[in-house]
């Protein structure tokens, strides 16, 4: 059933839908979640409204607040880019609080705590983030305007950072970043159920940037037809684009290992993956030159279990069967990695298993480059200092 929604959500046009989905799939489930999307936008549209005119009370955190959030679930690059500005902060001497959710085991908690352990970066996970806000500024201490904080106060939390935020209506934000899929801008264009929008296109008038993720991957005319949807809604909106650019591997039994990317070349790899939006991973595989790359996709968050073992290895044996003169390699992503590391050793003990390890770049398209994101980003959330 799972699989199936998926597979509708991401299924954008009316004939290829005809095509890939079977009639009687498309005859009894369209319908129902047709009208389950549109039951959907009703609550949606309903618990704006009641936040807009304060029926329901949103909280203002003491620092300034950044949002990054996205309008389609899987392969925004939401989290990438937390990590991205909490370096950018902890560099400029801000100490950033990012706040998650954590969901489905905290994988990407995890992540992020193991890239940022070198920074003054503290982490918040849980549901209720303005409770976790209170108690970790309790604890470290807070710069209580929007300044830049001086050398001194620089351990003190300066600005907090919602990581998927941009349906977390409960906390009030001074920066709104949305994050958008360049592969698959808009899903299908219907909301969820029935689609992978979490929130109808007009939610792009709230937005202070937008950022095409997987920019490297389009073309020129894609990028130009995102931007003529985006500035239809709101004509100032400041767009960047951005890419995940690979850095190396890493085994599994050592996260420090540093392997060379140039490791897959005339390999055979099996891409295991239990994340949003597995096709840029896979694309990025590809580009690294491997004899023939395979795939495995599970659901986002997916925990890979003992049976799913079992799968995977005769999905290895047989390309091996196939390939027989060319040893296979399992490659899995970071946030697979920090889901369940103990399951990966297992596997690595059948096939070697890598774990690709990558960072977001701000791609400098159209006069946006990394100096102009950082420094308007800087401009909407401090006040210039004069003195």
């Amino acid at each position: 059933m799972r699989n199936l929604l998926i597979q509708i959500a991401f299924t954008h046009q009316r004939r290829h839908l005809a095509a890939d989905i079977p009639l009687l799939h498309r005859a009894l489930f369209l319908p129902v979640l047709s009208f389950a999307s549109s039951v959907f936008k009703i609550s949606i549209r309903a618990r704006i409204f009641l936040y807009r005119w304060g029926v329901f009370e949103k909280k203002r955190l003491p620092v300034p607040v950044i949002s990054v959030g996205n309008l389609t679930w899987g392969g925004n690059g939401k989290t990438p880019m937390v990590e991205f500005l909490s370096v950018f902060f902890s560099e400029m001497g801000v100490s950033p609080l990012v706040l998650t959710r954590g969901y489905a085991g905290g994988d990407e908690a995890k992540m992020l705590a193991r890239h940022l352990s070198h920074t003054n970066a503290k982490i918040g996970v849980g549901a209720n983030r303005a409770a976790i806000a209170a108690r970790l500024f309790q604890k470290y201490g807070y710069t209580d305007n929007n300044r830049i904080p001086r050398i001194a106060e620089n351990e003190k939390i300066s600005v907090a950072i919602l990581d998927d935020g941009m349906q977390h209506w409960s906390l009030s934000r001074d920066l709104d970043i949305v994050m958008i899929n360049g592969l698959m801008p808009w899903g299908n264009n219907h909301l969820i159920p029935r689609g992978s929008l979490r929130e109808e296109l007009i939610a792009l008038e709230r937005v202070d940037i937008a950022v095409i993720h997987h920019a490297d991957l389009i073309s020129d005319r894609q990028i130009k037809e995102i931007q003529s949807t985006i500035w239809k809604i709101k004509k100032s909106l400041p767009i960047y684009f951005s890419r995940l650019t690979p850095l190396h591997f890493f085994e599994p039994a050592c996260f420090n290992s540093k392997l060379p990317l140039s490791i897959l070349q005339n390999l055979v790899v099996l891409c295991i993956s239990a994340i949003g939006f597995p096709c840029a991973f896979i694309r990025v595989i590809e580009t690294m030159e491997p004899l023939y790359v395979d795939r495995l996709s599970f659901g986002d968050h997916y925990f890979i279990r003992a049976s799913d073992i079992e799968m995977i290895k005769e999905r290895v044996e047989r390309v091996e069967l196939e390939f027989r003169s060319t040893k296979s390699i399992i490659v899995v992503t970071e946030k697979d990695y920090d889901r369940d590391p103990i399951i990966l050793n297992e596997l690595n003990g059948f096939c070697k298993v890598l774990v690709l390890c990558s960072s977001l770049q701000i791609v400098p398209l159209r006069g946006g480059t990394d100096n102009d994101f950082k420094h308007l980003v800087k401009e909407l959330l401090f006040r210039t200092e004069t003195n």
